[in-house]
């Protein structure tokens, strides 16, 4: 094993006993939110049936507790906890009794719930709901056990905390009560976002395709088709000059085209897989005929690629080699991977869930944006509560965030869909699903897949995406990054940190295939790009005008269904 595998398989022991990963199923929404709550109150049930335990622990703390104020606990923050970075904390000694006395609080808590009798996953469902707590708990989130946020107040004769009362004002009444995680004022898609130059040249009720210009005097013979995911909108691929995808793509030499999927409301309530295959389907014989190529190269992400996977199972079961070679990323077929929203995915829940939205016709982005924040509360909810109301701070201008809140809505249909194939393992069961009156075996697809995880990804596990490569048939290259979800997406050239890992082999496990995996300096941008262009065709002069006289340039991109609310 290298060193640098090491290290990563380190860093993800550590996420998963922190509870930090989670699972790639939003839909559970308002009821899986609810879950640990009811996890909460079974432990401290079982606790309190498990008297020696708590006595035990009790004692435990309260030794620890003596050593914290006569000066002696040697407790400290775990390496990276942030929330205590403040010189303050070990100077000031009643920062420093409270900051150990907490700590001590959280291990016995943590303690209390390794030694009650449970089951594995119910384990793990209560030391993420005991997290949940203590997290909620820390001192760092009140003002006067937070020294940074004191300096400020003292430095600005008070205007810091009018301005943090402004702030949580102002989220009360538009942001749901929720910490603001950007400041949505400093952008604008078509302005500073998804600005690569294109234009819509096909549209249909759930699609429209964007065909980017070339900017090189060849582009290779076969083009490329990026599927966003349902959840989000398609921009994550274009985001900024020099974050987009697109954009390099096109400076590579390719011919780029992207799917923008339209925001659904109540009255596309029916819309399932079916549908957006189909119009998938469409989109791909518009590419065709612009084009003049036989078939196209696609590329997925997350819910997209899911999208993707149903189609090519439909397309090996119809045997029409449509799709030459796939590119899936950060994309999971089914629920078998573990993982933390997997954990209150109960039947209860997902009843309850598909209920829900089923009632409403649709379930609303920022329902599942919640759920995805208190997943990562400390990352995602409590770090803007002391930067916006503690320290009285604007939130933070920053793209990808921006991005992340621009939300969009699931058809009822769609999302239920969706639950049953996580649940029930319909998608990479052989046989477990049907598209357009084909039963679906994604063993049959043939085309050659590069399949993308992230490390550190708390919505789709880098094992559970390791298990989508080994799904798909025919000859497939898994290569995992070094980041999290959004961050693998989003990994242009020039930064000094990006890594990636690949292996080779193909049989094992995804702990046996980083065991013998290769740390890469760089991005995987580059890696890929080298095997499109092995997929792509020859070079050829470049279209001198975007669509086709069955296929006119439209709208100019972003287009429209992007900034439809």
């Amino acid at each position: 094993m290298t060193g640098e595998a090491e290290d990563i398989m380190a860093k993800q022991a550590k996420i998963d006993a922190s509870g930090a990963t989670s699972g790639p199923a939003p839909e559970t929404a308002k009821a899986s939110a609810r879950s640990p709550v009811d996890k909460t109150r079974e432990l401290a049930g079982k606790a309190v049936k498990t008297s020696a335990v708590l006595l035990e622990e009790e004692a435990r703390l309260a030794r620890d507790l003596m050593a914290v104020l006569a000066g002696n606990s040697e407790i400290a923050p775990a390496p990276g906890d942030k929330r205590f970075k403040d010189d303050a904390w070990n100077q000031n000694p009643f920062l420093r009794i409270a900051m150990q006395g907490y700590l001590s609080w959280t291990q016995a808590l943590g303690q209390v719930v390794d030694q009650i009798p449970l089951d594995d996953r119910n384990r793990e469902r209560a030391r993420f709901a005991v997290s949940m707590l203590s997290d909620a708990f820390a001192p760092t989130n009140t003002l006067l056990g937070n020294p940074a946020a004191l300096k400020k107040m003292v430095d600005t004769g008070g205007s810091s905390i009018a301005r943090g009362l402004k702030n949580m004002l102002t989220d009360l009444a538009t942001n749901k009560g929720m910490p603001a995680q950007v400041d949505k004022s400093k952008f604008r898609v078509g302005e500073n976002l998804a600005t690569t130059p294109g234009a819509v040249v096909f549209r249909n009720p759930v699609l429209e395709l964007i065909q980017y210009t070339p900017t090189t005097e060849k582009v290779h013979a076969r083009p490329q088709i990026m599927v966003p995911p349902q959840i989000n909108k398609y921009y994550i691929f274009d985001l900024a000059p020099g974050k987009s995808i697109v954009e390099f793509l096109v400076g590579s030499g390719f011919q780029v085209f992207t799917v923008s999927w339209r925001n659904p409301t109540a009255d596309q309530a029916d819309w399932d897989m079916a549908t957006y295959v189909s119009a998938l389907l469409e989109a791909i014989e518009a590419v065709r005929e612009i084009t003049g190529a036989d078939d196209v190269n696609l590329h997925g992400a997350c819910s997209g690629a899911m999208t993707m996977a149903a189609m090519l199972g439909h397309l090996a079961a119809s045997e029409r080699p449509l799709v030459h070679a796939a590119t899936m990323m950060v994309a999971v077929l089914d629920g078998q991977a573990e993982s933390q929203l997997g954990l209150f995915a109960t039947p209860e829940v997902v009843s309850l869930a598909k209920t829900n939205s089923a009632s409403r016709g649709v379930i609303e982005g920022h329902d599942m944006g919640r759920v995805f924040a208190w997943m990562r509360p400390n990352d995602l909810v409590w770090n803007y509560w002391v930067n916006n109301y503690l320290m009285g701070n604007p939130p933070p201008a920053f793209d990808v965030l921006y991005w992340n809140n621009d939300t969009t809505r699931l058809p009822a249909r769609f999302h239920a869909q969706l639950m049953d194939i996580f649940a029930e393992h319909q998608l990479s069961a052989p046989g477990g699903m049907t598209m357009l009156d084909t039963p679906i075996d994604l063993s049959r697809v043939k085309c050659d897949t590069y399949v993308l995880a992230g490390i550190s990804d708390h919505i789709t596990p880098w094992q559970g995406v390791f298990n989508t490569s080994r799904t798909l048939g025919g000859k497939n290259e898994f290569v995992l990054s070094s980041s999290g979800h959004v961050q693998s997406l989003i990994n242009p050239p020039g930064n000094p940190k990006a890594k990636y890992f690949t292996n080779g082999a193909t049989a094992g496990t995804a702990d046996d295939w980083l065991a013998g995996a290769t740390a890469v300096q760089g991005t995987w941008w580059e890696h890929w790009r080298e095997w499109l262009k092995a997929h792509s065709g020859k070079l050829r002069a470049a279209p001198a005008a975007l669509g086709s006289k069955a296929h006119p340039p439209a709208e100019p991109a972003p287009g429209t269904y992007v900034v439809a609310a």
